[in-house]
C-alpha cells in the first residue's frame, strides 16, 4: 500500500493545495492520501489561526470529491505544537507495511533540515517534493544538496505549482473580494458565511478610492500581512491598516465624510501629499468605526512618519513605499532591509533618509514630522 501525508495549516485550503494533491496521487501512484490540518505548525507558533473546526471543515469541503483522499483530525485532536515526526510515527504505526510519503513543496524542502528530528522523519517516511514556480532543473540541484545532507534522496512529484499563498487569500477576503479564483466554490461560500477573514468596512473604504489606488491598498495590506507575524504584529491589524490607509486619498475636501475635519496645525502647514493621511484616520474612525488606536495611528502617519512609531506604524509606512508595483531608485535596497532582522528600524532609517533626500532634490519643503521621525530613528539605530 502506498500512502501520502499532506500537512499544513490550511487557513484557508486553496485550489493549489488541491492541484498538488491530484498530482501527488498520480505521480506517486498512491492508494490513499491523508490531508492533515495542523493544530499549531512549529513555524507559525504565536500566529492566530482560524479555529480547528473551521479549518477541518474547509478541508473536508475542498477534498470531498477526491475518492482516495482522507481528511484527518489527528493533529488537531492532539493539541499543542504539531510536529511532523509525531504524525509520521502515528501513520507508520497504523500502516506498518506501507510505503509512506510525506508531501512538501520546495519552500518546505529547503527548511527541512531545521525541522524537529528530520532524520527520524526519514526513517519512517520518504520525502516527496513538488516544485513551486521553480526553474527547470530545480530538482537536480535540490536533490544533490539533500542527498549530501541526509544520505538518501527525496522523491520527485511531477508537478510545478503556482506560489499561491493563504495569506494573500485572507487579504482578498478582508477586502471583500470574491475568492472563487483561489478556492473551491464551497470553501468560498463557507468563508463568506462564517466571516472568517472579514475586515469591517474595508470593502466600503476601498470603494472610495480609484480602482488603481484600491489595488495599491490591497498590495500594501498583503505585504504588511506577510511581514507581520515575524514582527509579532497581529495579522488582522496589519491587513486592516493596509486596506484602510488610503481611504481618503481620492476624497475632495468637501466630501460629506470629511465634514468637521481640520488637519492638525502644530507642525505647520500640511503638504498636499500628506493631507490624506490625517483625513484617512478621521474617516476610518468617524465613518467606519475603527477604534483600535494603533490602526488609526498607522493610517494617520503612513506618509509622513513620526518619532517613536509603533511596530504597526512602521510596517504600514514601509509597506506603502515597498509594495511590488513601487519602482524607484533605491527601492531594492529598502526591500532587502525590509526582510532582514527582527525589526524594521534599519529599513525605516534608510527609507526616511531616501525620502528626505528626494524632497531636497526637488527643492520641496520637508514636513517636520518626517524630519523628526528620521532624527529619532537614526538615534535608535
Amino acid at each position: 500500500m502506498r500512502i501520502g501525508i499532506f500537512g499544513g495549516s490550511f487557513d484557508p485550503v486553496h485550489r493549489e493545495h488541491k492541484n498538488f494533491v491530484r498530482a501527488a496521487l498520480k505521480s506517486l501512484q498512491l492508494d490513499k492520501l491523508i490531508v492533515m490540518p495542523a493544530h499549531t505548525p512549529p513555524h507559525k507558533q504565536g500566529r492566530s489561526l482560524s479555529s480547528n473546526a473551521d479549518r477541518l471543515a474547509m478541508c473536508q469541503l475542498a477534498f470531498a470529491d477526491l475518492e482516495k483522499v482522507e481528511v484527518s483530525d489527528f493533529e488537531l485532536s492532539q493539541g499543542g505544537t504539531s510536529y511532523t515526526y509525531l504524525t509520521c510515527a502515528h501513520v507508520r504505526q497504523s500502516y506498518p507495511n506501507a510505503d509512506i510519503f510525506f508531501l512538501v513543496g520546495t519552500d518546505m524542502l529547503r527548511n527541512f533540515p531545521f525541522w524537529k528530528y528530520p532524520e527520524k522523519i526519514l526513517e519512517m517516511v520518504e520525502l516527496a517534493v513538488s516544485g513551486r514556480e521553480d526553474e527547470e532543473g530545480w530538482w537536480q540541484r535540490e536533490q544533490e544538496v539533500f542527498t549530501q545532507r541526509f544520505g538518501k534522496p527525496f522523491v520527485k512529484i511531477d508537478y510545478n505549482g503556482d506560489a499561491v499563498s493563504s495569506t494573500q487569500i485572507r487579504v482578498l477576503e478582508g477586502a471583500g473580494m470574491r475568492l472563487d479564483t483561489f478556492v473551491e466554490e464551497k470553501v468560498a461560500d463557507y468563508i463568506e458565511e462564517k466571516g472568517l477573514y472579514s475586515i469591517p468596512f474595508a470593502k466600503e473604504a476601498l470603494a472610495l478610492e480609484k480602482p488603481s489606488r484600491a489595488l495599491h491598498s490591497v498590495r500594501v495590506a498583503h505585504l504588511a500581512a506577510r511581514r507581520a507575524y515575524a514582527l509579532h504584529i497581529p495579522e488582522q491589524d496589519a491587513i486592516a491598516a493596509g486596506l484602510l490607509h488610503d481611504c481618503a486619498k481620492n476624497l475632495p475636501p468637501d466630501h460629506p465624510y470629511l465634514e468637521g475635519f481640520t488637519p492638525p496645525d502644530e507642525w505647520g502647514e500640511v503638504p498636499a501629499s500628506v493631507w490624506h493621511q490625517f483625513a484617512g484616520a478621521y474617516v476610518a474612525e468617524r465613518i467606519f468605526g475603527v477604534q483600535n488606536a494603533d490602526i488609526l495611528n498607522a493610517i494617520r502617519y503612513h506618509t509622513s512618519g513620526r518619532e517613536n512609531m509603533s511596530g504597526l506604524e512602521k510596517l504600514i509606512f514601509l509597506a506603502d513605499m515597498l509594495e511590488e508595483e513601487r519602482h524607484y531608485e533605491g527601492v531594492e535596497i529598502l526591500r532587502e532591509l525590509f526582510w532582514r532582522g527582527q525589526d524594521l528600524d534599519e529599513c525605516l532609517e534608510e527609507a526616511l533618509y531616501q525620502t528626505i533626500e528626494f524632497l531636497k532634490s526637488k527643492n520641496a519643503d520637508i514636513y517636520p514630522l518626517t524630519q523628526n521621525a528620521y532624527h529619532f530613528i537614526k538615534k535608535e539605530v
